[in-house]
């Protein structure tokens, strides 16, 4: 990538008051990466192992890249042994390459994306050093990696980091282009790729997004006619070159047969059109409402989003610099509009569709490199008295923050119960069933008896918050900008491991690993599993065991569209089918949430184990 930087930028040599030494680490690129490297390393690669898969989307799509490398196929995506054709590929394929070098365990299920994440940071540095400096693409970098969001929707399987990615690629090729008389191949192939690539991680929004972006840009800029210096004809033949022959081979591997709908419904239509219009069948999850959604996008870059208004402050001047006639020597207010625009479009598409919490962690690099650019010109040498005040400002707002953050932490801290040895965290619970939809939805499950589980995380994200927002607001007070950001950056290291232990502990409630090694103990050729639910409610089992699961449920969520081919094998048991099967020769393990499950009343059963209050029970006694 390009390392040149833009003409007159601030904060490139000296930060207010500052001595060589910080001047050198502030203009040294290779200081800069193994800064970046570093903070990586420690937050995302020490505990990798920990803690154990979860059930639901983690492990289904574990499991998912687990069958692709067993069957050697790598068009249709299985699950449990049935088709699972509603995703994208590019994760799946990501954790069959990793299971093939490093073999199948749950830290090499996590090692693409945790690779991701590097990749995304470095990447995220590189834009925002071609844009702003060397300050400026570290504090972006720096901003990203202890951001809460990216951490916190990196503990399970989901693609939104590898599209952060691809769109923070795009954009750099796009802002290349928009510098370049006639745009390269380099360039505009680059673009192309990015695109392609999007679209084979998270589906037809890998082009809408970046699409959407560009195409509010250009026209509030008064430059559509940019588009033809794209090389439109050969972009568009790299593009299907990369993006094509997947859709195709799976297209034509998965047509319609019997009551099963054909791949390109389900994935076009159902997956794309109705999940949009929150018409998807099967009913999809639950949505976010708007106000927490738009909210979610500032909470989850926390705490560096506290100087976004200073970033967006110059909004208005960008817009009219950029419709003035004439070349542009300063590349930031193009690349200012077009981060805002890059946010912007992804939390307005999701405003009027179905929604998650993490929806919005792709528009996050961008938000990031607003507030890396203003970082680098609050330290740098030429920074002006009104920016000195909005970081105090903002670091004021900071501090009030973490002084009630700690205030309610340690008010939870004393009012917390110790839990008696041994106990189940699930006993100290309270369950909201209908708020488990969405992906933080447990988080809700939490009383003052279950919160004496986590005092250690507890007490260390009070003090953290308090000692780093309060050494920010000190050092910004005493125009050490710089320091400040170190502090902060070093609390978020404490607040990320803290969430680390607190996810290890609460891990049980989400997981079914402690079920499945006791199954695994005892499982012998013959033996049947079978989950009273959903399969994805029980779906750790599966990848710890490597056997396939019997569901005693109608065919829904993952398994719904796989279920109804012809060859799909029967997995799924009714009350009376699971009787047969009970009364059998054949021993059963059955997983399920309840203390008396109604199935097995009246029926002579066993307790295998339990944990995170959940049950497997067998129709032997195993003891002798």
């Amino acid at each position: 990538m390009d390392s040149s930087r833009p003409p007159n930028l601030e904060g490139e040599t000296i930060e207010n008051g500052i001595g060589p030494a910080k001047n050198r680490l502030l203009s040294d690129w290779r200081i800069s990466v193994l800064a970046l490297v570093g903070l990586w390393a420690i937050i995302y690669m020490i505990g990798l192992s920990q803690p154990p898969l979860l059930d639901d989307v983690d492990s289904v799509h574990a499991e998912a890249g687990r069958e692709m490398v067993l069957r050697n196929d790598w068009v249709t995506i299985y699950t449990d042994g049935i088709r699972y054709m509603e995703k994208a590929p590019m994760l799946y394929w990501s954790l069959a390459a990793s299971y093939r070098i490093f073999g199948i365990a749950a830290w090499s299920a996590r090692l693409p994306l945790m690779l991701g994440v590097i990749a995304l940071v470095l990447a995220t540095y590189v834009l925002g050093r071609h844009v702003y400096g060397e300050a400026g693409g570290l504090y972006a970098g720096a901003a990203l990696v202890t951001s809460l969001g990216v951490y916190i929707y990196t503990r399970f399987l989901i693609p939104e980091v590898m599209i952060a990615l691809w769109l923070t690629l795009g954009y750099y090729f796009f802002l290349r282009s928009l510098e370049e008389e006639r745009p390269s191949r380099f360039v505009c192939w680059g673009f192309a790729a990015t695109c392609a690539l999007n679209v084979l991680t998270k589906g037809l929004i890998g082009l809408v997004f970046p699409a959407g972006a560009i195409g509010v840009f250009l026209l509030l800029t008064g430059n559509l006619r940019h588009l033809l210096k794209l090389r439109i004809v050969s972009s568009s033949l790299v593009f299907l070159a990369i993006a094509a022959p997947w859709h195709v081979l799976a297209a034509l591997r998965n047509p319609a047969q019997g009551q099963a709908p054909s791949f390109l419904w389900l994935y076009f239509i159902n997956e794309h059109l109705m999940r949009f219009l929150n018409k998807r069948v099967p009913a999809g999850f639950d949505t976010v409402p708007l106000g927490i959604f738009w909210g979610l996008l500032v909470a989850w870059l926390l705490p560096w989003s506290a100087f976004l208004p200073q970033a967006l402050r110059d909004l208005p001047a960008w817009w009219r610099d950029l419709r003035k006639p004439g070349p542009k020597p300063d590349r930031r207010p193009s690349a200012n509009l077009l981060f805002f625009l890059w946010a912007l479009v992804i939390v307005g598409f999701f405003s009027f569709s179905t929604r998650q919490e993490y929806y919005t962690i792709p528009a996050l690099p961008g938000m990031a490199l607003l507030v890396g650019g203003w970082l680098a010109r609050e330290s740098g040498p030429a920074a002006r008295e009104s920016d000195c005040r909005a970081g105090r400002i903002s670091a004021i707002a900071l501090f009030a923050f973490g002084a009630l953050a700690f205030v309610a932490g340690m008010s939870l801290f004393f009012i917390s119960h110790r839990a008696a040895p041994g106990a189940d965290l699930a006993d100290l619970l309270k369950k909201n069933p209908d708020e488990y939809n969405l992906s933080l939805g447990h988080v809700l499950d939490l009383t003052p008896q279950a919160l004496g589980a986590f005092g250690g995380p507890l007490l260390g994200t009070s003090l953290g918050l308090l000692l780093g927002t309060g050494l920010n607001w000190i050092l910004r007070r005493r125009r050490r900008p710089f320091a400040g950001n170190v502090a902060l950056a070093a609390m978020m290291v404490v607040l990320l491991t803290c969430i680390h232990s607190s996810f290890v502990t609460f891990s049980p409630i989400l997981s079914s690993y402690n079920l499945a090694e006791a199954i695994r103990k005892q499982f012998r050729p013959g033996d049947v599993i079978v989950v009273d639910g959903e399969y994805h409610e029980a779906s750790t089992l599966n990848f710890y065991t490597g056997i396939q699961l019997h569901v005693l449920h109608e065919p829904s969520g993952n398994l719904w569209y796989g279920a109804k081919f012809p060859d799909a094998p029967h997995i799924f048991e009714t009350a009376e089918s699971l009787a047969a099967l009970w009364k059998g020769p054949a021993r059963v393990f059955l997983w399920t949430d309840q203390e008396v499950p109604k199935e097995l009343r009246g029926a002579r059963s066993f307790l295998l184990a339990r944990s995170g209050g959940k049950f497997i029970f067998t129709n032997q006694d195993l003891r002798e």
